[in-house]
This record gives C-alpha cells, sequence and structure tokens, in this order.
C-alpha cells in the first residue's frame, strides 16, 4: 500500500459489532499453519470473553477499516495475567489475505509503538511461529529483538514448531 493509500484507512478502536469481521480475518489464517495455535476455526462466541478484555484506555484491540470494511486489526493484551506485568504487553496483529505484505502491517505495528507509553506500556511482546518468516521480519525490522526461543512447543499437522519470543522496549 503507498502511503497516501494508508493515510486514508481508518484506524479505530473497535465495538463489538466489528467482532464478526475480526474473528473471520483470524480465522483466515487457521488453514495456513503460520500464524496461529488454533487448529480449527474459531467462533465468534468463542472469543466474546477475548474481546472484553479490552479497552482503549488500558489495552487497545484497534481495527483498520477501508470504506466500513475491515481489512485488518491489531491488540495490545496482557501478558502473563499478574500485576508485576502491567506494563508489559503482547501485541497480536492479522490482517485480511489481500492486504498482507502491503505495508499495513508495518502501519499498524509503528501506530502500536507510538502509542504504547499514552497506556503505560513500556514493553511489547510477539510470540510468532519460528518458521513464520514474514512475520519475524515486519517485528525485527521495526526494532524486535528475539528474546526467546521454545522449541517443538506447538504440533501442526504432525510437525514440530518452535515459538520465538520478540521484544522491545518503548
Amino acid at each position: 500500500m503507498r502511503n497516501d493509500t494508508l493515510a486514508k484507512l481508518e484506524i479505530r478502536d473497535a465495538t463489538l459489532n466489528d467482532l464478526p469481521s475480526i474473528v473471520a480475518i483470524y480465522n483466515t489464517t487457521v488453514p495456513t499453519r503460520l500464524v496461529t495455535a488454533d487448529t480449527e476455526p474459531v467462533s465468534v462466541a468463542s472469543r466474546e470473553k477475548w474481546f472484553a478484555e479490552h479497552s482503549p484506555s488500558q489495552r487497545p484491540l484497534w481495527v483498520a477499516c477501508e470504506g466500513k470494511q475491515v481489512i485488518g486489526w491489531l491488540s495490545f493484551s496482557s501478558f502473563y495475567g499478574r500485576p508485576a506485568y502491567q506494563a508489559t504487553c503482547e501485541v497480536s496483529v492479522y490482517l485480511a489475505p489481500e492486504y498482507r505484505r502491503r505495508g499495513l502491517g508495518t502501519h499498524l505495528v509503528e501506530r502500536c509503538i507510538e502509542h504504547a507509553p499514552k497506556i503505560g506500556a513500556t514493553t511489547l511482546l510477539g510470540f510468532i511461529f519460528g518458521h513464520n518468516i514474514p512475520s519475524l521480519s515486519l517485528f525485527e525490522k521495526l526494532g524486535f529483538s528475539r528474546w526467546g526461543n521454545l522449541p517443538r512447543v506447538a504440533v501442526l499437522d504432525g510437525i514440530e514448531r518452535d515459538l520465538v519470543i520478540v521484544g522491545r522496549q518503548v
């Protein structure tokens, strides 16, 4: 996507009405075995609790829209659920298939890095499969470093997969 196209996109806090689109985009990644450890599509109902754990002031969930169509989303999620980790957020970014590798992911993560201090986040983490080269490259070009490797912790279609933890201080 060109910069002028990116500038025309609306990035806003998600509403419950966006949840079906968020889930639909997420479910496009399940068959790829590249992005999520879910092996079957998830339902909107199964993601309602997750949605409720987000708030604009502490753990935003943003949607990127072209017109009225949700084409991607980014979430800040709590890490490990203990008070001492309050300033640490896990970042997840998902894009509709036709918008991948066009600059939208970079745009969303850059905005996330810029926004993190406004919600009290000092550390951002990403949990990325070791074979997901596009996502690893995206986060690394934006200043995330490899902070950990969990070898062979996931099994997808009988293949053991590593989980790489990337992090960045902001």
